[in-house]
């Protein structure tokens, strides 16, 4: 079944019903859904499906002609084109007397094994098939690539693209409708685990609990999960040993640079090298707080991939065990700091809610707030703030996913910090796993607002 993406969908129809070239670059990591999506799309058209592979030039277009002859001529002829441009001007003469999607997944390697490829689309573009009811698509998992090579102002195709999509990670509410069967605790969780990634969601089971089902995905040599950041990095990444020390340290609770210096033993020039690319791969995020600008000295590291920050704090550690099958004993003994593993992916999840919900004023921002207190004279954190454009009204909140009920003494906490800021307007949710204490409801009114879990979707 497939599951989520109907804006994505609806914009790739929109522009399909369109009786004009069309030409979009989808893009995006690994494993978040792009083939599929693609898929989905050209259902019941008439599309060439071709997908780019690590080889020579002369294997991908081998691989092209038999896409072609496939698609146009329902041929499975061995019969490849003498070029590239003999087999784009197969393609024109066909897209003249009949609507065509042309797809070329993994287009980064077809451009690495014949890097003429996008000037050659250019020309083709440029001279005919503009004027053809054709529709181009041009996916890749190269985000880099993609950015800089295919719509970047210095590529031979800019100016020629009519949309381009960037496949993110689901959110918690599509993540859930991957696993009905599961409670709400559990579908957090598996979200918090595979980071929303489609790949990942499909590999758990509705008819296995969440123990089974993280022991079997995790904690187990033979499944794909148990070595996935790994290969990922390989094959995305020189030196990914570096690249494993520092994901390692950010996983652990290290998001300072100074601090992820030392654990790795490396110059902080170096480090922010190494974190720079982690971002641009969407592995790491660089995070300051709320409000603050661009260039404050207050910003930290965390890992913006919920399955490498697990994998990095309870697999990596323990990978001699699982290759022993003692699997089952690890996730026994890391169990119990799931909690304190889920209080960061709550906050993206009550992150997700805030934008979605109808609030008492339209935000423009969401995020995490640290720094000093004048007041108190001290350190603190809050868990989130969204603000209005114009920065006078303001929402706190706070977020627990604990197993007991929240007491109103957080309330108080939340309400003195928020004591610092002159905001005109100040509102307060709290956010619990398990419910809020009597004292606590008694404290609820239309500047403070309690949500249980269970009622958030």
């Amino acid at each position: 079944m497939f599951i989520g993406r109907e804006r994505e969908l609806k914009t790739l129809n929109e522009h399909y019903a369109n009786k004009s070239f069309e030409f979009f670059c989808i893009y995006g990591r690994r494993r978040v859904g792009k083939t599929e999506l693609i898929k989905e799309f050209i259902k019941g058209k008439k599309a060439i499906f071709f997908t780019g592979v690590e080889d020579t030039k002369a294997v991908n277009l081998a691989g092209f002609s038999n896409a072609i002859h496939e698609a146009l001529y329902d041929s499975k002829s061995k019969l490849t084109y003498s070029d590239f441009k003999t087999a784009l001007a197969e393609i024109y003469e066909y897209a003249k007397k009949e609507k065509i999607v042309v797809v070329i997944d993994e287009y980064p390697y077809l451009a690495k094994s014949y890097p003429g490829i996008s000037s050659l689309l250019q020309v083709e573009i440029d001279h005919r098939l503009k004027d053809t009811n054709i529709f181009i698509i041009l996916c890749g998992s190269s985000m880099s690539f993609m950015e800089k090579q295919v719509m970047g102002h210095k590529s031979p195709l800019y100016g020629r693209r009519t949309g381009q999509i960037k496949t993110l990670p689901f959110d918690y509410e599509t993540s859930a409708e991957f696993y009905p069967q599961q409670s709400a605790i559990d579908k957090a969780i598996i979200y918090g685990i595979t980071g929303g990634m489609a790949k990942y969601l499909n590999l758990f089971s509705n008819n296995k609990n969440l123990d089974d089902n993280i022991t079997k995905n995790f904690f187990s040599s033979d499944e794909l999960l148990f070595e996935e950041p790994i290969n990922l990095l390989k094959q995305e990444l020189r030196e990914p040993a570096l690249y494993n020390s520092i994901i390692t340290a950010a996983a652990n609770g290290n998001t300072r640079l100074n601090k992820i210096s030392t654990k790795t033993g490396l110059e902080s020039a170096t480090c922010v090298k190494y974190l720079n690319n982690l971002i641009e791969l969407g592995i790491v995020k660089r995070e300051i707080p709320i409000m603050e600008k661009e260039t404050s000295k207050k910003s930290i590291y965390r890992l913006d991939d919920g399955m490498f920050r697990f994998w990095y704090r309870f697999v990596y550690g323990n990978i001699s065990k699982i290759q022993l099958e003692q699997g089952a004993d690890v996730f026994a003994d890391i169990k119990p700091q799931l909690s304190d593993f889920m209080g960061e992916v709550f906050e993206k999840i009550c992150k997700e809610y805030m934008w979605k919900s109808k609030l008492p004023f339209s935000i423009s921002n969401v995020g995490r707030w640290w720094g000093n207190n004048p007041i108190k004279k001290r350190e603190q954190e809050i868990d989130l703030i969204a603000v209005n454009s114009d920065k006078k009204r303001a929402i706190f909140c706070e977020c627990k996913w604990r197993n007991e009920e929240m007491p109103a003494s957080v309330i108080d906490e939340l309400i003195d910090k928020a004591e610092m800021f002159s905001f005109e307007e100040k509102y307060y949710y709290f956010f619990s796993k398990n419910g809020f204490t009597d004292a606590s409801k008694k404290r609820a009114s239309d500047k403070v607002v309690l949500i249980d879990f269970k009622d958030m979707f």
